[in-house]
């Protein structure tokens, strides 16, 4: 039998599913067959999805849905597209869906790169949303972060022309990885050429745990992104050393 051990693809994440509430659970068995995506390998009708035409915001990794669901509410005029593998968090974001009763947020929990391989068709997305995605800060599992150039490509391909990519950390090493990578995509640009980091856009909320870190003292960077037009000249930025904000 072939060995194929070399080939499997090296996860962003861990499943640590940690405890599902009562409320997480009842939300999950009423609400994922209304609100949630099955994965298929098939590429999918957006707009059918959603039952409308509407610009679409892909989301990777929304942690327990708070930001996702800020976001949608205060933007009716978008689509989002949510997508997270942990279980408690796919249930926190059903019971805001519900709380809120938002009709603009839909969820896929499944892994994020197959889901964009497979089912999200090249130019549909006119942003995409990475969220404070685990740093993995020891070096020996920098190999497992998100944004690595081959997730980036596939991330522009996915984008309408002018669509944005929107990456935020709390770690200053990812931030400057974030920004080296997303610098050498060909597709991209960066909206904040002469300082590399951009202020944050008013619609990405400040977390209750941002807000802490700010206090402290801590570090946050915004790092956006956009897709060129046809025929649009690439201006290439400087990569600098993150400021703290």
């Amino acid at each position: 039998m072939t060995d194929t051990s070399d080939h499997r693809p090296i996860r962003s994440f861990v499943l640590r599913q940690g405890r599902v509430s009562h409320a997480q659970a009842r939300h999950l068995e009423e609400l994922l067959p209304v609100w949630g995506i099955p994965y298929r390998p098939e590429i999918l009708d957006l707009d059918a999805a959603f039952g409308r035409q509407a610009p679409k915001i892909l989301e990777i990794g929304f942690g327990m849905g708070e930001t996702t669901a800020a976001i949608a509410a205060a933007h009716p005029e978008n689509d989002y597209l949510g997508i997270e593998v942990h279980t408690p968090g796919v249930g926190a974001l059903l019971k805001e869906i519900a709380e809120r009763s938002l009709a603009n947020v839909r969820i896929i929990q499944h892994d994020a790169v197959e889901v964009l391989k497979d089912m999200i068709a090249p130019g549909s997305l006119s942003g995409v949303h990475v969220f404070f995605a685990d740093p993995w800060h020891k070096t020996r599992h920098h190999k497992r972060r998100l944004i690595q150039p081959p997730l980036v490509a596939l991330l522009a391909s996915r984008l309408k022309s002018g669509g944005y990519l929107h990456c935020a950390t709390d770690w200053e090493d990812y931030a400057v990885q974030q920004l080296a990578v997303l610098s050498g995509e060909p597709l991209l640009v960066n909206t904040a050429p002469e300082t590399g980091y951009a202020p944050r856009p008013d619609y990405r909320p400040q977390t209750k745990f941002e807000s802490r870190g700010l206090r402290l003292g801590h570090g946050v960077w915004d790092v956006v992104f956009r897709k060129v037009e046809s025929g649009e000249p690439r201006v290439e930025s400087g990569i600098c050393a993150p400021k703290a904000r």
